[in-house]
């Protein structure tokens, strides 16, 4: 066992990773500066391949940019109900995204300057996004312990948010974040409340020596 931390410490650290949801329902509200600048400090310390930070936060505070990345991932939305053929109306059912509801906007992005990177990227290029993946994990999990909840909209097109952020070259829109107070947080993920999928088990994602069969 762990010096470092008492067994209460790890049991929490267990507990806020089960808690943590992919929020859709928000209050509005407000985040206390303080308050945001504790979960941008955690999403800072994420482990990154290399050290080469590339994660990049854009805060929307702008009401009107705020509507069009509404409107863009509306717009998304409907695009992947096209996609998605029988279960078109079901995925149209489902609640996908808080952007007009949640207290605080953020855009998790790529920066453009990733490409001198060649520690960790040579052979794996992307684990410039995976280390932007675990900033955004860690964002994630302090908010829970924090009472907010946040959730991660990916239906959107990288180039119009990059066009409407004013993205230089090189960078790239990973999520648009959705932070803030939540009516209550869901007791599972939504998408399996609302008969959307059901989780997988971790063992059959585990295996030794070959591949899982």
């Amino acid at each position: 066992m762990s010096e470092d931390f008492t067994p209460d410490d790890i049991a929490t650290l267990h507990r806020v990773i089960a808690a943590r949801r992919d929020m859709r329902h928000f209050s509005g509200g407000e985040v206390p500066p303080e308050t945001l600048a504790r979960l941008l400090e955690a999403a800072h310390r994420a482990p990154s391949v290399g050290l080469m930070q590339p994660w990049r936060f854009v805060r929307v505070t702008d009401e009107d940019l705020r509507h069009r990345l509404h409107d863009h991932v509306e717009l998304e939305r409907r695009r992947t109900a096209e996609a998605m053929g029988e279960r078109a109306e079901e995925f149209m059912r489902l609640k996908v995204q808080g952007i007009l509801d949640c207290a605080v906007v953020l855009v998790a992005a790529l920066g453009d300057d990733r490409e001198r990177h060649v520690f960790g990227r040579r052979t794996m290029p992307h684990m410039d996004l995976a280390s932007v993946s675990c900033a955004i994990q860690n964002l994630w999990l302090a908010a829970r312990v924090e009472g907010l909840g946040m959730g991660w909209v990916s239906l959107f097109d990288p180039a119009v948010v990059a066009a409407e952020l004013g993205m230089p070259p090189g960078a790239e829109p990973v999520g648009i974040l959705c932070l803030g107070p939540v009516p209550e947080f869901y007791e599972g993920p939504m998408l399996e409340r609302e008969r959307w999928t059901t989780p997988r088990p971790l063992s059959e994602l585990v295996a030794e020596n070959h591949w899982p069969r």
